[in-house]
């Protein structure tokens, strides 16, 4: 089993028709979450999340990437040395 590593996952969603798939993903690997605030930018009409992870790094990578793929989604993760 791999070790879980603590991350940071930021989030910002430019097509608010998205944020149902963005919302499913993070449900789906909810079990890692520890926990998640998001603020409406309305200003900007942009939406942005951060999301505090426990988990694998395959786990972590792997939503990133999934979230990375969604039309008007932006996703990168912040790792901890340990």
């Amino acid at each position: 089993m791999e070790e879980k590593r603590i991350a940071v996952l930021s989030v910002i969603v430019e097509k608010r028709e998205r944020a149902d798939r963005v919302n499913a993903l993070l449900s789906e690997y909810g079990e890692y979450i520890v926990g998640r605030m998001g603020i409406p930018y309305h200003a900007k009409a942009v939406s942005v999340i951060c999301v505090v992870l426990d988990a694998p790094s395959a786990a972590i990578n792997a939503l990133t990437g999934k979230l990375g793929l969604i039309d008007g989604v932006t996703a990168k993760t912040l790792f901890s040395k340990f």
